[in-house]
């Protein structure tokens, strides 16, 4: 058998030995399942520009403000002509959720969303893929005359950072553009909450549930990482009955795990999250990492690591069992796992920006590896129940926080590379739970 990703070690995949009963069925389907996102495409740009230029286009330092197509344009044109950017980067939580699932999976990923139909070389939407991996598809992006978002960083001669937002026509996928066929045949559908607040008259919104709809019809889960608290505190209740309605697996940080649930530690939020998907993974900072999500009762399986105090009591307990939707169990337990940074955090922290990506991205990883396999070796003993990742909470709270601390470590919030090579020869593969 194969997971998503081309691995040099055989600690992974030990039955990689000509096996004549597998090798039928490996060629019947060599390509596996895929993740497919909507995001709203965007290019983080930074420059180093005086006080003169934030007051030219009426920019107040150290704040955030949203401007208009043409002063954006004008914006970028003069940093452009005087060379002074210094650096342009795909953004957009979605589309680094999804580049970093490929470069770890070293497998396909569909991104939906806009781009321009018109890209000049060394321009931000030429820039934008060249900071995508290759493996992420963007054949089915829809074009668009105008431009795609453009988040300018201008860093003022004290140092003193301004931010201006140039939406530009990021919102207006249309949901004639979402492909039924793509949704079908994914793993996992992942959104964020951004797709679903955006201006009146929008299609962003109507695409988005469009995809929902589909996922739904075809029994995708889907996943929503809640963005910002921001956008959560305005209105929680709405979010509850969105997690509710629509969406299997979400991904928070402990900020916007309070502004959804009230809850300030993340293990009750995550716990009280339980109340509306199936699972959860919710980042902490220098806490860590917390993972809450459901196993069938009959087949729980102990933990031989420390059981953690907290407000749930020994709440790790069970954190060796796989997780299921709560739809497939006939009596659901609901389970916990917690790991605390690995090797301690990194020394100095180069971003924040995009952590609780890289472990979303993990797990979504492991949840193609989990479909993948089920597609290939369907009379395994690892699919006897439905369950919805391959490895045990535990396993996959291990794979994420890794990820996390690579991202930590460097300045982009996108992956230039897999993990590191020694990683493929610890004591326990991140699969073998």
């Amino acid at each position: 058998m194969k997971f998503p990703g081309k691995r040099k070690s055989k600690h992974y995949f030990p039955v990689n030995a000509r096996d004549p009963l597998l090798q039928a069925i490996q060629q019947e389907q060599e390509e596996g399942s895929w993740v497919v996102g909507i995001d709203q495409t965007l290019v983080d740009i930074e420059a180093k520009v005086d006080d003169a230029f934030l007051q030219r286009y009426g920019l107040s330092a150290g704040h955030s403000l949203v401007i208009d197509d043409a002063t954006a344009e004008a914006l970028y044109d003069e940093l452009m002509r005087d060379a002074l950017i210094s650096h342009q980067f795909a953004g957009g939580t979605i589309g680094n959720t999804l580049h970093n699932y490929s470069v770890l999976a070293d497998d396909r990923s569909v991104l939906l969303g806009v781009m321009c139909n018109n890209i000049q070389i060394g321009g931000y939407a030429y820039r934008y893929l060249c900071n995508t991996s290759s493996r992420m598809d963007l054949n089915y992006l829809q074009g668009v005359d105008g431009a795609i978002g453009r988040c300018f960083t201008l860093i003022g001669e004290q140092g003193e950072r301004t931010f201006a937002i140039s939406p530009g026509l990021m919102n207006q996928l249309q949901a004639e553009s979402i492909p039924e066929e793509v949704i079908a045949g994914a793993s996992a559908l992942v959104l964020t909450s951004y797709l679903v607040r955006c201006q009146p008259g929008e299609p962003m919104p109507a695409a988005t549930l469009r995809a929902i709809e589909y996922a739904k019809k075809h029994n995708v889960p889907v996943v929503l990482t809640l963005g910002t608290k921001y956008v959560i505190q305005d209105n929680p209740q709405f979010w509850r009955d969105f997690l509710r309605e629509h969406v299997s697996i979400v991904a928070m940080n402990e900020e916007e795990a309070f502004a959804l649930t009230g809850e300030q530690d993340p293990l009750l939020a995550s716990n009280m999250a339980l109340d509306w998907v199936d699972l959860v993974l919710c980042t902490a900072g220098p806490t860590g990492l917390y993972m809450a999500g459901f196993t069938e009762e009959a087949f729980k399986r102990k933990t031989n690591h420390p059981l953690l105090p907290g407000a749930i009591a020994e709440f790790n307990q069970f954190e060796f069992s796989r997780a299921m939707r709560h739809q497939d169990c006939e009596q659901p337990l609901r389970i916990f796992s917690h790991i605390a940074p690995y090797m301690g955090g990194p020394e100095k922290i180069m971003n924040t920006n995009g952590a609780g990506d890289g472990a979303l991205a993990a797990l979504l990883h492991d949840i193609t590896a989990n479909n993948f396999h089920r597609q290939n070796v369907p009379n395994s003993s690892k699919h006897a129940r439905g369950y919805l990742s391959y490895s045990s909470l535990a396993q996959v709270c291990k794979y994420a926080n890794r990820v996390s601390y690579q991202v930590l470590n460097q300045h982009s919030p996108r992956l230039t590379r897999g993990l590191p090579e020694r990683e493929d020869s610890l004591e326990e593969s991140y699969w073998d739970r």
